[in-house]
C-alpha cells in the first residue's frame, strides 16, 4: 500500500474509501503488506504474545508554560497536561497512520477512526463508580476540539444520575446468568473475530479504540506498564506517571533541577515495525517539545 493510498484511507478522507469485501465495520483489510507481517500474525496469535514495552520521559518545562498560556489566552481555562499529551498523541496517529492498525481474525486492519478511551471517576472519592469514555475524533482536531470534545465526555459522564452507553451496556448483561454471559461474551468475541460485530456494539465496548489511556500520576503514583487486553482491537496502551524531578545540565554545563513525566507505552508489534514506531515517538517527542 503506497503512501498516497495509507493517507486516503486512514487519514481525513475515509468516507472515500469503497468498501471491499472482507473489510470490517471499523476497518478496511490491509492487503499490500509486507508478506511477513502477513505470517506474524499466525505465529503470534494474541496481543499477549507480541505486547512490546517501551517508555519516553517527557521534559515539563515547556509544556507547562504553554499549558499556562493557553489557560490565560484562550477559553480552555482547566486545560491540563493531560489533555495536551492526548491531542499529540492523536495527531501523532493521524500522521503515523500504521500506529492506528490492528489484528483481528489473524488479519491486518486499517481503523477507518481515530478515538481515545480512557477510565475515569464520577466523582474523586475513594467509593466513587468508575466510568469509561471513548470520544472519536476528527484526525485534523485541533487543540481546542480535543479539549471540548474529551471535556463534553467527561462532564456527561460524571453526572451521578446518568449512565452512559457502556455503562448501560455493561448493566444488562451483568443481570444474565453467568452460563448466559459466557455465551454472550463468546458470541462477541467470534463475530469481532469475523469482522461481523455491529457498528452499534463497537462503539460503546470501549475496547476498540486507537488507544487505551490511563492517568497514574493522578492517584501520585509512577507510570506502570499497562497490559494489552486481548478482547477488542486496541493496539496500543498509554499509562502516564506523576510529575517526577531529575537533575539535567543546562547551557552552561552546570546541574539544574527539572521537571519530567514518565509515558509507558504497551503496542502490539504485529501492526507495523519498530523502525515505524520509533518515528511516532519522535514524532510525539517534538509535538511535546514545541506544542
Amino acid at each position: 500500500m503506497s503512501k498516497k493510498e495509507i493517507k486516503k484511507i486512514e487519514g481525513k478522507k475515509f468516507f472515500n474509501y469503497k468498501r471491499r469485501f472482507g473489510d470490517r465495520n471499523d476497518g478496511w483489510r490491509v492487503r499490500s503488506h509486507d508478506p511477513f507481517f502477513g505470517i506474524i500474525p499466525h505465529l503470534m496469535h494474541t496481543r499477549l504474545d507480541s505486547m512490546v514495552f517501551f517508555e519516553e520521559k517527557i521534559d515539563l518545562e515547556d509544556l507547562e508554560a504553554f499549558v499556562r498560556q493557553q489557560r490565560k489566552d484562550s477559553d480552555m481555562t482547566d486545560l491540563s497536561i493531560v489533555m495536551v499529551i492526548m491531542s499529540a498523541c492523536l495527531r501523532a496517529m493521524a500522521q503515523y497512520p500504521k500506529a492506528n492498525r490492528f489484528i483481528a481474525g489473524r488479519k491486518i486492519f486499517a481503523r477507518n477512526y481515530l478515538s481515545i478511551a480512557m477510565v475515569i471517576k464520577k466523582e474523586l472519592t475513594k467509593d466513587s463508580t468508575e466510568t469509561t469514555i471513548c470520544p472519536r475524533f476528527d484526525p485534523d482536531a485541533s487543540l481546542h476540539d480535543v479539549w471540548e470534545t474529551i471535556h463534553k465526555a467527561i462532564d456527561a459522564s460524571k453526572k451521578v444520575e446518568d449512565s452512559n452507553s457502556t455503562e448501560k451496556f455493561a448493566a444488562i448483561v451483568n443481570r444474565l446468568p453467568v452460563p448466559l454471559i459466557q455465551f454472550f461474551i463468546f458470541l462477541i468475541k467470534a463475530f469481532d473475530y469475523c469482522g461481523l460485530l455491529p457498528k452499534a456494539l463497537i462503539k460503546i465496548i470501549p475496547f476498540h479504540t486507537s488507544y487505551f489511556i490511563t492517568d497514574i500520576g493522578s492517584t501520585g503514583i509512577g507510570s506502570v506498564y499497562h497490559h494489552l487486553y486481548e478482547f477488542g482491537t486496541c493496539s496500543v496502551f498509554l499509562s502516564m506517571g506523576k510529575k517526577e524531578k531529575y537533575l539535567a545540565l543546562d547551557g552552561d554545563g552546570k546541574p539544574v533541577e527539572r521537571k519530567f513525566v514518565n509515558l509507558r507505552f504497551v503496542v502490539d508489534e504485529r501492526v507495523t515495525d519498530g523502525f515505524y514506531y520509533a518515528s511516532v515517538m519522535k514524532y510525539l517527542r517534538k509535538l511535546l517539545k514545541n506544542p
